[in-house]
């Protein structure tokens, strides 16, 4: 393991646990402390994108709501005021850092359609070139059920491997991922059933997700060749720490062996799949030895995808193993699914193992 590799591209995810004190009140000097690291950082010739949360938490200070609202369409006028009180306490950090910051807001939309998806990657890498830090979070304006991600930790993730990141840094009001005995684990090599068992949901008024969320955000990440750290953004200059020497703090997830392409990270985890294939022993195994996968080894197919979409592709347990880019739709491939037909179902180049 190389601690204090050289991690020039970061990814550092804020959550609003951090700067959103009680009553949803916004702790200023926990702002500016992140910003003081980010440019330091940027300074040192290194590459930050900030994924913030904390709109929804800052317009319910605004609007003086006690509990997070449970209409779509008051969370969503939350989010409209909190995001521009978010933006502006960070744009006036890093202007007195010499440093310049952009917003973005995502959607899955913007992952799934491979056009977008570009389009936000050739964004921040410009901006990046341009040394500047784009702070990114969710767009819950307008974001429903269908589009959203969930948690801002998912997001982290998904932003880490758009950008190709060399580090993914989440950090919370926890100093890591806790054992049985409330003491820090500071490695993780397998996320196993285990592991995951060991996180708990929040209850906290104002958060989405909790320790789960953030071990399934480093479980994309690590898949994708990306380490992570969970830290507690409340310790001394923690993202130079962790920048600097990966083991030095919080919970360190070990990645899996090399970095997949880039096509191949964004079929796995930067796309919604709109479908299921489900195979057989035969089917599964030539796929596993880097096959095409043929109708014949076709048990079932269900969803609404059409030629050209992102399917999952699962064994005869109904487990997920493989995601490709599905060569016939749904209805063309119901009639002829178990049978011998010419065309290749999905081709070798579309398809990538998980």
């Amino acid at each position: 393991m190389q601690s204090r590799k050289n991690y020039k591209r970061i990814v550092v995810k804020i959550g609003s646990s951090l700067f959103c004190s009680k009553g949803a009140k916004l702790d200023t000097a926990m702002l500016s402390s992140i910003s003081a690291q980010v440019s330091g950082l940027i300074k040192e010739g290194r590459e930050i994108v900030v994924v913030s949360s904390g709109a929804i938490a800052l317009g319910m200070s605004v609007l003086r709501l006690q509990e997070r609202p449970k209409e779509l369409s008051f969370l969503q006028a939350a989010a409209a005021i909190g995001q521009n009180e978010l933006m502006d306490v960070y744009r006036k950090f890093f202007k007195e850092m010499g440093i310049n910051c952009a917003q973005l807001l995502l959607t899955w939309e913007d992952f799934s359609e491979r056009k977008r998806y570009l389009n936000a990657k050739n964004t921040l890498n410009t901006l990046l070139k341009l040394k500047s830090v784009p702070v990114i979070n969710e767009n819950d304006t307008v974001s429903t059920d269908e589009i959203k991600f969930g948690d801002n930790d998912r997001l982290s993730a998904l932003v880490a491997i758009l950008v190709s990141a060399d580090l993914l840094i989440i950090l919370s009001d926890v100093d890591g991922l806790l054992d049985k005995d409330k003491k820090l684990i500071k490695v993780v090599d397998k996320i196993t059933a285990g592991i995951k068992g060991l996180a708990c949901p929040t209850e906290k008024k104002t958060c989405v997700g909790g320790m789960i969320s953030k071990i399934e955000a480093a479980s994309i990440a690590v898949s994708s060749g990306i380490p992570c750290v969970i830290a507690s953004g409340h310790k001394q200059d923690i993202i130079k720490s962790v920048a600097d020497d990966i083991s030095s703090n919080g919970t360190l997830f070990l990645a899996k062996g090399q970095m997949l392409d880039a096509k191949a990270r964004w079929m796995a985890f930067g796309t919604k799949s709109k479908g299921k294939i489900l195979v057989d022993d035969g089917a599964k195994k030539a796929l596993l030895n880097k096959k095409s996968l043929l109708s014949v080894g076709i048990v079932s197919c269900s969803g609404n995808f059409s030629c050209g979409d992102i399917v999952s592709v699962c064994d005869n347990r109904d487990v997920e193993f493989a995601r490709g880019k599905a060569g016939l739709s749904v209805k063309e491939l119901e009639k002829i699914q178990g049978t011998r037909f010419a065309k290749e179902i999905i081709h070798r180049d579309n398809i990538v193992i998980l």
